[in-house]
């Protein structure tokens, strides 16, 4: 049921993008906005819409939120490929946006791709002004200065800093740089609905951590044609990354144990929270 609901969603959004992207002038920037926003799990739009399932909100309405958060997290694939962060000529398979084009059309279309996911969840389709103010304050919060970027900030500053990162470091850096937006997606649907976002908040918690010691883990026993882009880089650059602190054995362990966090914090939703609890799962037995 999960992956077939997985990919029914990701093929909504891909026609939501489709019809986006129509009506904007066919430049370089769109295009490189249309090939960034193309293909992934779309786990984060997936969260969104299941989210809204779970309160009462049909995907037409959850749709718009749930493209929103893939255009930010698309946005972040394209700088974090550019060559003054990590580098990486290779993203799901295919040459990054700096490569097929060219660095300035990456900034651009990563930009554009931030500002157009805004403008998505403003729209009125979406609910009543509190509501989208909502989604948008707590957007830009996630995605920010106190999420996202904070978090892609520390990453950049510990591959420099002579400090020895902690768990505790790794945690945090790593609860903004993933986490935060993972968050965002799995409570827009109670926001969607005014509804409580504590039990999906503790959710979303676990499966960002669980999500971020997979990535780390493929890093390390990853195939790079599954995978998608380059794998072993954080070893190689002497990274501190989950595996690196608690060793493969351990990090495999506690993930497990973080989704079972996150399949227990859904449990007030009983059946109609199988969807995310198989989502959970997905997180760590995933080959890319």
């Amino acid at each position: 049921m999960f992956k077939s609901q997985l990919k029914a969603i990701s093929s909504r959004i891909q026609r939501q993008f489709d019809d986006i992207f129509s009506e904007l002038d066919v430049v370089s920037v769109t295009q490189a906005m249309a090939y960034a926003t193309n293909g992934g799990k779309r786990l984060r739009g997936f969260l969104v819409v299941e989210g809204a399932r779970l309160h009462g909100i049909n995907i037409e309405t959850a749709i718009w939120p749930a493209t929103a958060v893939e255009c930010i997290h698309a946005y972040s694939l394209i700088h974090d490929d550019l060559p003054s962060m990590d580098n990486d000529d290779m993203r799901r398979g295919q040459p990054t946006i700096h490569v097929k084009w060219d660095e300035a059309t990456a900034i651009l279309a990563g930009d554009a791709l931030q500002a157009l996911a805004f403008d998505l969840v403003s729209r009125h389709e979406v609910g009543s002004g509190e509501i989208r103010a909502n989604l948008v304050s707590s957007l830009a919060k996630a995605s920010g200065a106190d999420g996202m970027v904070l978090g892609q900030a520390l990453d950049i500053s510990a591959e420099t800093s002579q400090k020895k990162l902690t768990f505790e470091d790794i945690t945090l850096l790593q609860q903004k740089k993933t986490g935060a937006l993972i968050q965002w997606a799995a409570t827009a649907g109670a926001r969607l609905a005014g509804s409580d976002p504590t039990a999906l908040t503790k959710f979303s918690n676990a499966l960002g951590l669980a999500f971020q010691i997979a990535d780390d883990i493929l890093d390390v026993e990853g195939d790079i044609d599954l995978v998608g882009k380059a794998v072993g880089k954080d070893g190689e650059a002497g990274k501190a990354t989950f595996v690196s602190l608690l060793g493969l054995k351990e990090a495999k362990r506690r993930a497990k144990e973080l989704v079972n966090e996150a399949c227990e914090a859904l449990k007030e939703y009983g059946e109609k929270g199988e969807n995310l609890r198989q989502a959970a799962h997905f997180v760590i037995q995933r080959e890319s």
